[in-house]
Parts: C-alpha cells; structure tokens; sequence
C-alpha cells in the first residue's frame, strides 16, 4: 500500500503539472485555429510539426526516457550516486552529438521526408513547397526536446516529477506569443508558428538545467561512451524507438492517407487527437511517469509480487479514468470543440470535421491509456523486444484498416483505424506480459473495468442530455453555453462517483482514503 500511495502521489504531482500545461496547450491550439482555421495553412503547419515531433517522440520519451530510466535507476539502487553522475554525464555528451547529427539529416532530407508523409500535397500548388520549408526550419527543436527527455528521466530516476512536468509550460507560453505578436513580421504569417516550435523547444531545455544542478546532476563532458551503462542504453533503445513510436507511425501513416482527402481533413484529425490527449496527458501519461521508477526497482530487487500490484493498481486506475473519459468525449463532443475551437477562421463546418473524427480518436482513448502502462512494465524488464514485435503488428493492422475504413468513413475511418490498431495493440501486449509472469491481476483488472463501464453509461446519457439544453450552431462562447456544458461535466462527475460508490470500486475507495489522509495532515 506505500508504494501504491507513492505511485498515486507521484502521479498526482505529474497529473497536475500536466494538467496546467495541458490548459495552456488548449489556448495554443484555440489561437491557432483562431488564426488559421482549418484550412491550408494549419494542414501545412500541423504536417511539418508533427515530423520532427514525430522523431522526438521515438528518440526523446518515446525510446531514451524509458531505456535511460532503468539503467540510471540500477546504479542509483545497486550502485553509487557518484557513477549514476558519470553515466548521466556520458549519455548527455553520446546524446548530443547524435541528436546533432539527427537534426542535420533531418533539415537535408526534409523534401524527401515530407514527400514520403503527405504525398497528396503535390495536387495543391505551392502546399508541398511550403510544408518542406517549415520543416527545416522546425527541425532544431528535435535537438533541445531530446536532450529534455533525457534531463527528464534523469529527474524522474531520483523521484523529482514537479519541473519535468511543468517543462511544456514554456512551450506553449512560447507558441501562444509567437502567434499573437510575430505574425507581422513575417510575410507568410505561418512561419511565426515555426519560429515559435524552436525558441520553444530552448525554453524547456534551460528550464531543467537549474534542477539538475540542484541534485548535482547537471551534465558535464565526459566521452567515456565504452561505458556498460551507455551500451546498455543504446541496446535498449534501438527496439525502443519502434515500440514505443507504435501510436506515433501510426499518426505518420494517417497523416499519409489524409493528405488525399478534402482539405482541412488534416486539421481535423489534429484537433480532434489533441482533445482525446486531454485525459491521456493529464492522466495515463502521469501514472506511466510514476509508476516506471518503481517497477524498474521492483524488477531489479526481484520483487515480483510488489512489481504486479503496482502494475495491476496503475491499469485499474487507467482504466478508472479513460473509459467514462471516453463516454464524457463522445457524449459532449459537439459542445466541446464548439466552445475550445469554433472563432475566427474555424468555421462550424471545421467543428463538424473535428467532432466526427472525435468520436472515431475517443473509441481508442483506454486501450492506448491501458498499452502506455504495459509498454512501460517491459522496459522496466529490460525487454524492449516484445513491445517491438507487437508494435510491427499494430502497424500493420492499423494500415489494413486504413484501407478499409478510408472510402466509407473518409477521414472519421482514419481515426477509427488508429483506436482499432491500439486495441490489438493493448490485447497482444497484455498477453505476452501474462505468459511472461503469470497471473497479473485480469480477473480483477476486468472486474473493475466492468463497474467502471456501468458506471459510464447513465453518466454519458444524462450529460448529452443536459447538453441538448444549449444550442450549438454558432461559435465562440456565450454565458449560455458555458453554464450547459458546465452544468453537463458536473453532472457527469457526480453521478459517476455515485455510482461507481454504489458498485463499491476499489479505485475510488483508495482515492477517498488517499484525499481524507492529506486532508487530516494539511488540518
């Protein structure tokens, strides 16, 4: 029970972290598409950002945090603080010049890799041209967000979640002002946006530098890249960069079939996946953050019954929270991008794009939120291997359904695609994790999410009742429609804690206790 109280309150330090940098990534996006609709310009923008993130995502969290963690955390548990220095040291020193190197081929061969992404950006004169040009000019921001992940885990390893959380703060204070203050001087006003992805990539990065220094960590040069730990990392990462890359090639390969639909349809799948990272962001991501140091100590002490609990107690609170997130979603979907989105250049027809490919994202929100903790269990195993194998597979199914679903759904049946791949996904890791070390909690996994689900429903009919009360056929926001939506996510609220109170679910009773402990310190 300590341990999952140190989980929870490390998860709820990242989760509110999050949650500010998530608000403020809201009012990013509210500019953006306030500024730039859903029209060219915001397709060429969101294409040309999501390539380098796209990489940063592989190399940065996606692969180096998670490979980094449990090598620094075996030294930090076995070894001495003084050589988990040296270590840290020696990845920043091998990682810089790699991510150097990285970002050069990337800004030279961005017309190759643009080309490859959004083929069906050659049919619009002059859209191509554009999306090339912004990528080099963004593809520096993959060199400073790659060396924050690797600070990041560096924090994480010694339990420090609040700074790496809060980083992206300074990213989305960088995009917002570049967009509102830099558009005149630019002639192409997307190009604003561009500028503001890099300066905002350098904030985050000397943001951490003081907190490293606090913990006597901060990197120094040391080329001693002969170091076991460091092979050790680099071999960890290579299968890494592809498993836990899964959602994002996936984003790749939609952006692909996208670029040969309607205009906007881009944004429109951008939109809709930034509302569904809401919860993912504030929520999955802050437990798998939490819970990867701990299980990385289980594995290394050989705790395995402590190493499943904690797996079992961060599926069940994933899950606790994604599946009525996902009926919130669906329910209120229509009121949400209205009052987030729709001003300015983002028409009603761009919130009727969004919110269909809304429905398709949400479907996929818990088997992506259930996949993130299990990937995370294998690399506190050291088995990046597995996740690999059955990363090829959710790839390949989510082409197939690509395929499939592309002429009858349009862009609505790309985003189903991709909640369909993470199913598969989340199905074959769970297995392979099963076979691997037994019994890992299902029955009790499943029995929670059965509560959780009944729970959901009369949740998810009440609030689109409530909602049906506003009327959302024109933009912005009005006292109006605030109150109903308001009124909607509280009702919601309440009547799910009521009823996963009545079915008694464990998840709440241990956020109860949890809250009524803190309460009785604070008094």
């Amino acid at each position: 029970m300590t341990e999952i109280k140190n989980i929870t309150k490390a998860a709820s330090v990242v989760g509110g972290a999050t949650l500010l940098s998530r608000i403020l990534g809201y009012v990013r996006d509210a500019v953006i598409a306030a500024f730039f609709g859903a029209g060219t310009y915001a397709d060429v923008f969101f294409i040309a950002y999501r390539i380098p993130n796209f990489f940063r995502r592989l190399v940065g969290e996606g692969s180096l945090t998670v490979s980094f963690i449990p090598v620094f955390t075996e030294e930090l548990t076995l070894g001495s603080r003084e050589r988990a220095k040296r270590i840290a040291s020696s990845a920043f020193t091998f990682f810089t010049i790699i991510l150097a190197g990285l970002t050069i081929l990337g800004i030279l061969f961005s017309a190759q890799i643009v080309e490859l992404t959004v083929p069906g950006f050659a049919n619009i004169q002059n859209k191509l041209s554009i999306t090339v040009s912004l990528t080099r000019w963004m593809f520096p921001f993959l060199f400073f967000i790659c060396l924050v992940a690797l600070g990041m885990g560096v924090l994480n390893s010694l339990k420090h979640f609040t700074a790496p959380a809060l980083s992206p703060v300074w990213f989305n204070l960088s995009m917002i002002a570049s967009t509102i203050f830099l558009i005149p001087f630019f002639k192409q006003p997307v190009y604003a946006l561009a500028f503001g992805v890099v300066l905002g990539g350098i904030l985050q990065f000397l943001y951490q530098l003081p907190y490293l220094k606090r913990y006597d960590m901060f990197p120094g040069l040391d080329f001693n890249f002969n170091d076991p730990a460091i092979k050790k990392i680099v071999l960890l990462m290579l299968p890494a960069i592809l498993a836990t890359g899964v959602s994002q090639i996936n984003v790749l390969v939609t952006s692909r079939f996208a670029s040969h639909l309607t205009e906007g349809s881009v944004s429109y799948l951008y939109y809709a996946d930034r509302i569904v990272e809401l919860p993912m962001g504030v929520f999955v991501i802050a437990v798998a953050t939490a819970v990867l140091p701990s299980m990385s100590e289980h594995a290394v002490k050989q705790d395995w019954s402590a190493f499943k609990e904690s797996l079992s107690f961060s599926m069940r609170l994933v899950t606790f929270i994604t599946i009525p997130a996902t009926v919130g979603l669906i329910a209120l979907a229509v009121p949400i991008v209205t009052i987030l989105f729709q001003r300015g250049e983002f028409s009603s027809e761009a919130t009727k794009g969004t919110v269909y490919a809304l429905y398709f994202f949400s479907l996929g929100l818990a088997a992506f939120g259930g996949a993130r903790i299990l990937v995370s269990a294998f690399y506190s195993l050291k088995d990046t291997l597995t996740p690999v194998k059955v990363g090829c597979v959710a790839v390949i199914a989510n082409i197939i359904f690509c395929f499939m679903l592309i002429g009858p759904l349009q862009h609505g049946g790309l985003a189903l695609a991709t909640s369909l791949s993470s199913m598969i996904n989340l199905l074959l890791l769970f297995l392979a994790l099963r076979k691997r070390l037994g019994g890992i909690g299902g029955r009790k996994i499943f029995a929670s999410g059965m509560k959780v689900v009944a729970s959901s429903i009369p949740m998810g009919v009440g609030a689109y009742g409530i909602s049906l009360l506003g009327n959302w056929s024109g933009g912005g926001i009005t006292i109006m429609k605030f109150f109903v939506l308001v009124s909607a996510i509280c009702f919601g609220v309440i009547s799910f804690v009521v009823f996963t109170y009545l079915f008694k679910s464990p998840e709440l009773s241990f956020l109860i206790d949890m809250l009524r402990e803190r309460w009785g310190k604070s008094r």
